[in-house]
């Protein structure tokens, strides 16, 4: 366990040596400060910043941060068509709620189904860590599920506990094999399409995939 997270360290290091994400940390910073911040920073900013009781943080993407984002959304809106489901994108919206004192920028976001207000999947590509726990701003805006694209793989997360009892580690979600909004998704194909460095070569894999797959 230890050499394992010795050699993640060390590859996490690795890749914010050549294709750096750059943050920026602070604490004490109150709501309407936040607010301001993002007034200033604006949609069109390359930013993401997170907010949760006071800590903010401000991270530049890496290229490698936005490349996985993008080929993770355009692989889900090829499957949205050929599954014939009704999706609605948010993208990078900021997410934010000030009585729960958290606001998050997912790399991905969707509702499913029916548009509202607040994202039903939100997507988070994991290069280097930060500080602030995402899972925790989810919950306050009550994010029914979670997925985190990290080392080359789907961690996926669905919120079972307003109040963490059971799930006090990951903040009332639980670690889920599979996604419970999308249950015929193959994950594991979404996965090995997205570690597919030629997007054209990936989306038309994964389109197949779904082609060749008996109706359900």
């Amino acid at each position: 366990m230890l050499r394992s997270k010795l050699n993640a360290l060390l590859d996490e290091q690795e890749l914010q040596r050549q294709d750096p994400e750059d943050r920026y940390i602070t604490d004490g910073a109150n709501w309407e400060q936040y607010e301001a911040l993002l007034a200033r920073i604006g949609d069109s900013s390359g930013y993401r910043v997170t907010y949760l009781d006071g800590v903010l943080e401000i991270m530049s993407p890496s290229r490698r941060h936005e490349s996985g984002k993008t080929r993770i959304g355009d692989l889900l809106v090829i499957y949205f068509l050929e599954a014939d489901i009704n999706y609605f994108p948010f993208g990078s919206t900021t997410l934010r709620q000030e009585e729960k004192s958290g606001g998050i920028e997912p790399d991905e976001a969707y509702c499913i189904g029916t548009d509202k207000e607040f994202p039903d999947l939100a997507i988070e590509v994991i290069i280097t860590s930060g500080t602030i726990n995402k899972l925790e701003v989810y919950r306050r805006l009550n994010i029914p599920e979670v997925w985190f694209w990290q080392r080359d793989r789907f961690f996926l997360y669905y919120l079972r506990e307003e109040t963490p009892v059971q799930f006090v580690q990951t903040c009332g979600y639980e670690l889920i094999q599979k996604s419970e909004l999308l249950p015929e998704l193959d994950i594991e194909m979404l996965a090995q399409c997205v570690r597919n460095v030629n997007p054209l070569e990936a989306a038309k894999e994964f389109r197949q995939s779904l082609r060749s797959q008996p109706p359900r």
